[in-house]
């Protein structure tokens, strides 16, 4: 195992019901950079970048808060 492994930030899923994780990408977004955030997201090999994957998961999260999950 590298050494780096030891040391960098952990692991974690997006997960937009998370309140700390939106802070988080709130930061990013206002900040332009990951540097201050405390973990690093895992980006799933169906998706392309990790913005993106943030904010197609946050606007799921709201929408579905906003209007319920009846599907018509």
């Amino acid at each position: 195992m590298s050494r780096l492994a030891l040391f960098g930030r952990p692991w974690t899923p997006f997960d937009a019901a998370n309140k700390q994780h939106r802070k988080w990408f709130f930061e990013f977004q206002t900040r332009k950079a990951w540097g201050h955030c405390p973990v690093r997201f895992i980006i799933p090999d169906d998706h392309g970048d990790l913005v993106t994957l943030c904010q197609q998961r946050l606007v799921d999260y709201y929408s579905k808060k906003e209007f319920g999950q009846n599907k018509a």
